[in-house]
């Protein structure tokens, strides 16, 4: 078994549901300590966060990820335990070993073969991690970068473990990501007697064509990296319960997918604009949860796709399809962003997995990485 498998069993090992670390960064702190690297604990609330570095130069190269993990879902339903490691037909089943304590064995051997053979290396290789990337995101990644900001240590560029791949690891690498803006608003009305719908108002009625509206807006067009800009609605509620009474307001939950073509205050007062145009009364409260990013072409993307070819032989799509991950709080510094990690076929599912090759491929990625931007 390699390094980097065993690694990531002692890690999937650890129960640690976000925002629970579980003991996960102590473990890889002792072996980054190993190889020289300075390192700094940043606990916020209830979330471990560390900081790690090894050199005083710059350029500073970063890997980030997160040691915390969904919820397992019904444990009953699954293959093996959960928090059980198991190797079976070559893979590695378990919690987080796609999304992300397989990536965080893969940076840690990876680093531990670069030191080796290159202990004099240029600029500074260093490592930003938390347990607080699958929950609310407010006291992890995003309070390390202020913490870096203060005292004026940028990175140039950072590795982020995040599951980019498909079919086979590094077919695809994420070089930026959509913005996410939500809302939570509330159209009022005056309740009543189904029955006498004349002394009532109906939200749900009054509303219904402002949504039609809202669905059939073109935001923007995209770009050459991203989709247009996607409306949905995750919720909708009104109504007591009752069969005879018309609703007094309604609640409605949506958020916006959006790219760098369009910003987050053109979409509140496209949103606003409509809103009033159909004479609404209301409540609406913003939550933007991400900017967008974007890493054009540049030293790290140049370097992660040479290394991608040179380990799989295989070609690299860029891609900023997805969700938001902590690359949204690292990007904002100027830092180029990237996301090379395995297969996110089965993240966040019942029996998630990972190929065992894949993991090894990943390590050598990486490590082939650090070879071109810092030996």
């Amino acid at each position: 078994m390699s390094d980097t498998i065993e690694l990531a069993k002692q890690l999937i090992a650890r129960r640690s549901v976000t925002p629970e670390d579980a003991g996960c960064q102590d473990i890889m702190i002792a072996r980054l300590e190993a190889l020289g690297f300075a390192v700094e604990k940043l606990p916020f609330g209830e979330v471990s966060n560390f900081w790690a570095r090894r050199g005083t130069a710059t350029p500073i190269y970063a890997f980030a990820g997160h040691t915390d993990v969904v919820p397992t879902g019904p444990e009953n339903q699954w293959q093996y335990p959960p928090f059980e490691p198991t190797i079976k037909d070559g893979y590695l089943f378990g919690r987080g070993a796609c999304d992300m304590k397989g990536s965080l064995a893969a940076m840690i051997t990876a680093c531990e073969r670069f030191v080796a053979q290159n202990p004099d290396h240029k600029g500074s290789i260093a490592f930003l991690i938390t347990s607080d990337e699958e929950g609310p995101a407010v006291d992890g990644t995003v309070k390390v970068v202020q913490w870096l900001e203060s005292r004026g240590e940028k990175m140039q560029g950072c590795v982020v473990g995040e599951p980019s791949s498909l079919q086979a690891v590094g077919d695809v690498v994420k070089n930026g990501r959509r913005g996410s803006l939500g809302g939570k608003l509330i159209v009022r009305g005056i309740q009543g007697h189904v029955a006498y719908p004349h002394l009532a108002a109906n939200p749900i009625h009054l509303f219904a064509p402002a949504l039609t509206e809202l669905t059939q807006t073109q935001w923007d067009n995209g770009n050459e990296f991203f989709p247009a800009t996607s409306f949905q609605v995750s919720n909708i509620n009104g109504g007591t319960g009752a069969t005879n009474v018309i609703p007094g307001e309604l609640e409605i939950i949506f958020n916006f997918r959006y790219s760098t073509a369009v910003t987050h205050e053109e979409l509140q007062q496209k949103v606003l604009t409509i809103l009033d145009r159909h004479g609404l009364k209301y409540d609406l409260q913003w939550n933007l949860s991400g900017l967008p990013f974007l890493t054009s072409k540049g030293e790290l993307v140049d370097a992660t796709v040479a290394a991608i070819k040179h380990v799989a032989n295989i070609p690299t799509q860029l891609s900023t399809a997805g969700g938001t991950s902590d690359g949204r709080f690292i990007a904002p510094t100027g830092a180029q962003v990237i996301e090379l990690g395995p297969s996110n076929a089965t993240i966040h599912k019942i029996d998630e997995c990972v190929k065992t090759d894949d993991l090894d491929t990943l390590s050598f990625m990486y490590q082939n990485i650090l070879e071109r931007l810092l030996a």
